[in-house]
């Protein structure tokens, strides 16, 4: 071989060192295993060098550690992920040293839970030298991704590729062996709705059977057909007209009640009543003209409306206790929360929490590093039933703890617990620390 297929030779190996994987690596963490948030977890590659490098496919274990620069999203935002091959599977395999700024990484990630696909990474060309028979160095890719959905999302490393540039142009793929690995980094996305403002006010609040009543509304969409219709309590009657909103999303509107039963009237877009497009009810009472017969007596009672409110055991945790240099989690128990929805409408209710980052003697622990895993129960004979929050990290964006949905008949009473725990980093200052977690009701 002449000088000039030597130097070739040689150079195919150096640029295919991402194949240099130590064989027979056990895996740390089982593939789709979850780890903590943010944490650096080991997942088996199998890496296939070019042709030309004369290496046969090695398999191996690659620690890999994801990052984002929001973990507590809203829907329609759009997060940046790192992927940070931490430890590649791979060393030089020569005596020769390996240059730097030959290497341009590219990858996926895995998204799951709530939102599922990959996104594309990359990285720069950029890399420290590596030594002769040296580890092959750490690099990193970003990407980002638009979240569609609300919960927690999972970000797995992915299939990575190294691509080396030096004399020759090569790839080194390395694929996971049992995809997807496990779990690096969860973020809990929001779902942002507009609020609500349609509204109605009515002529008069009573009248006898068959009397017309005006109703009308503002900040109904502009020129929808809007439906006026009785209720009786949560029931709709059979009283109903239709009105045109004009361009300024206001009506006015005239509704005929027969029905005695009716306590109010409400008005919405749409086929059917939907809590988020429609205003209402407004009170209103049908004045039973009806003759009493002689030697009879009218009963009447009324079912008041009451409030939505909630109460809670107390107004501190107290969190266990982590070693410095150690670190981890630091766990308790949120004080049990009791909800009351004694409205009786159709509107259910939604209980979240947001915390501020924890402070202490010199430092802080942010607020990203909480997390908990919401609980909830609902006592026996309620019309509502308790749905609690997804698990996931808290962070000062919010999170939701527990809800109940909108429907025909809604209420009760319901107990919302959860467990927490903050990622307290290895090494922070030795103290109390201290964060405010703020729940609302709506």
């Amino acid at each position: 071989m002449g000088s000039t297929g030597r130097r070739r030779r040689i150079a195919a190996l150096l640029g295919a060192t991402a194949l240099a994987v130590t064989a027979g690596g056990a895996l740390a963490v089982p593939a789709g295993a979850v780890a903590t948030a943010s944490a650096a977890v080991d997942y088996g590659t199998h890496c296939v060098p070019p042709p030309i490098a004369g290496i046969p496919p090695i398999d191996g274990t690659t620690t890999g550690q994801i990052t984002v620069d929001k973990t507590a999203p809203k829907v329609g935002d759009t997060v940046t992920v790192t992927y940070k091959v931490v430890k590649p599977a791979a060393s030089n395999p020569t005596d020769l040293a390996l240059p730097a700024d030959i290497m341009t990484p590219t990858g996926k990630v895995t998204l799951g839970g709530a939102q599922t696909g990959s996104i594309t990474v990359a990285g720069p060309k950029k890399n420290d030298p590596v030594p002769g028979k040296g580890a092959f160095p750490p690099f990193e890719m970003t990407g980002t991704f638009k979240v569609t959905a609300p919960g927690a999302i999972t970000l797995s490393p992915g299939d990575y590729n190294i691509h080396t540039s030096y004399i020759l142009e090569l790839d080194t793929p390395c694929t996971v062996i049992t995809p997807p690995a496990p779990v690096s980094e969860t973020v809990t996305a929001t779902d942002v709705t507009q609020p609500n403002t349609r509204a109605i006010t009515l002529g008069s609040a009573s009248g006898a059977p068959g009397a017309t009543v005006t109703v009308t509304g503002a900040n109904f969409g502009a020129g929808a057909t809007v439906t006026l219709a009785g209720r009786s309590g949560a029931t709709q009657t059979a009283d109903t007209a239709t009105v045109t909103a004009n361009s300024q999303g206001a009506f006015s509107g005239t509704l005929v009640v027969k029905d005695k039963t009716t306590t109010g009237i409400v008005a919405y877009e749409g086929s059917a009543w939907n809590d988020s497009k429609g205003a209402g009810p407004a009170a209103y009472v049908v004045i039973d003209d009806t003759p009493i017969p002689n030697n009879s007596q009218k009963l009447t009672t009324t079912v008041k409306a009451g409030d939505l409110s909630m109460t809670q055991a107390g107004d501190s945790v107290q969190l266990k206790a982590v070693d410095f240099g150690k670190g981890g989690a630091s766990t308790g128990s949120l004080q049990t929360v009791t909800v009351k929805d004694f409205r009786g409408g159709p509107a259910g209710w939604s209980l979240t929490g947001k915390v501020t980052d924890f402070t202490g003697p010199g430092a802080k622990i942010d607020a990203g590093k909480l997390s908990w895993t919401p609980a909830c129960a609902t006592k026996p004979g309620s019309p509502s039933t308790c749905r609690a929050g997804s698990p996931g990290a808290v962070g000062g964006a919010g999170a939701t703890l527990a809800s109940t949905p909108d429907g025909t008949v809604t209420g009760g009473e319901f107990t919302v617990d959860a467990g927490l725990s903050l990622d307290v980093p290895a090494f922070t200052p030795p103290g109390s620390y201290s964060g405010v977690l703020t729940l609302t009701l709506t």
